[in-house]
């Protein structure tokens, strides 16, 4: 097949803000890893973004993929151009997130008899039919929804035929976060400095207040006061002030928070530790998570979205009210008190992970979806 990946972003030149926030996006990331993945399995993908600096090429090969960034204002008269010639053999359109430009992208291919797949990354791009805009994005062929809230939002808001909608994640590689033995885990905490008996709690995402390491900072004191030879791990890139704050933090207990910074391949960071911390405000499936359980953590996740679809109670994990401090923090102390307990659950966390969110799976679903849109 011939695949148009349609996403707002990509690629975007700059790898931090000014204020310290990593730039590439989850659908950046998710647009990337699907792209490749198609490619993989013998298909032809072209990105089309947005261009937003003078720096970045028009057009460019980026890994095997055919990435167009598109000028503004006229973006729909130049996809438009490029559909009619330089891209008319594509079969099929596959739209992720809500692109505003996205409109001109499934208006042609209503017109070209060509099909079209839409998957939302997030909670915050569902759509009611209020304006003309969004009642074409109700015109697509199917629907993706990463999660159970997305899929019962776009019945209840966009009022899609749930016939059209299918459940599926972006996914991860299992191969690159293979679950670790305890042997390994020995070695690799060795060659990191860490002792066999440091109970590593981690958080890993972007450090900002949604994604909820102000509630991570309010719970570390009290569990590092009972356990303290324990250590927090954050790692991922932040806002310069937040930064700041975990080194005081860390100051204040005794040194026992480790801040990496932005990282390329978290994998180390995950098998080391012991614990996984999630208290976002709102996602829509996570990846960081679907890689800690992977790896063969337990969590201790806020109970929304995708966590919800991830996350099994007493079972993988703990799901927790959004900003409930005393519930993070006596789950996450009752995972520090028992070793068995956190062995059990991240091993079943794992399980879940490799038979539902691999690639392998994922990629396939999501390979039959487009072909029978065609």
């Amino acid at each position: 097949m011939n695949i148009g990946l349609i996403v707002k972003d990509f690629a975007m030149g700059k790898q931090f803000s000014k204020d310290g926030l990593p730039t590439k996006s989850g659908a950046e990331f998710h647009a990337e890893n699907h792209a490749l993945q198609l490619i993989k399995k013998g298909h032809n993908v072209t990105i089309m973004a947005k261009k937003r600096y003078w720096f970045t090429k028009a057009r460019e090969n980026y890994s095997g993929i055919d990435l167009v960034r598109l000028h503004a204002p006229f973006r729909w008269l130049e996809i438009w151009l490029r559909l009619l010639s330089t891209h008319r053999n594509i079969d099929v359109f596959y739209i992720l997130g809500k692109p505003s430009f996205a409109v001109w992208v499934i208006l042609y291919a209503k017109l070209f008899n060509k099909r079209v797949v839409m998957s939302l990354t997030g909670k915050s791009e569902l759509f009611a039919k209020n304006n003309w805009r969004n009642k074409v994005f109700t015109k697509c062929d199917h629907y993706i929804a990463l999660s159970q809230e997305i899929h019962d939002g776009f019945i209840e808001k966009a009022e899609i035929d749930p016939n059209k909608i299918t459940i599926l994640g972006q996914g991860i590689d299992t191969d690159k976060f293979p679950f670790i033995m305890p042997k390994d885990k020995c070695i690799l905490r060795k060659n990191y400095g860490f002792d066999n008996d440091n109970i590593i709690l981690l958080f890993c995402a972007r450090i900002a207040p949604n994604k909820g390491i102000d509630l991570v900072m309010k719970i570390w004191p009290r569990l590092h006061k009972e356990f303290c030879d324990s250590k927090l791990m954050i790692v991922g890139g932040g806002q310069h002030s937040w930064m700041e704050k975990l080194r005081l933090l860390s100051e204040d207990c005794g040194k026992s928070v480790i801040v990496t910074g932005e990282v390329n391949n978290p994998r180390d960071y995950y098998q080391m530790s012991d614990i996984y911390i999630f208290p976002s405000h709102h996602e829509g499936l996570p990846t960081t998570l679907m890689e800690a359980m992977s790896c063969g953590l337990p969590s201790v996740v806020s109970d929304i979205g995708g966590c919800r679809d991830l996350i099994k109670q007493n079972e993988s994990g703990y799901l927790i009210p959004v900003d409930d401090e005393e519930g993070f923090y006596q789950s996450t102390r009752e995972l520090f008190l028992s070793q068995e307990k956190r062995h059990c659950l991240g091993k079943n966390a794992s399980e879940y992970v490799h038979d539902n969110c691999d690639y392998k799976k994922v990629i396939t679903i999501l390979e039959e979806k487009l072909d029978k849109c065609r």
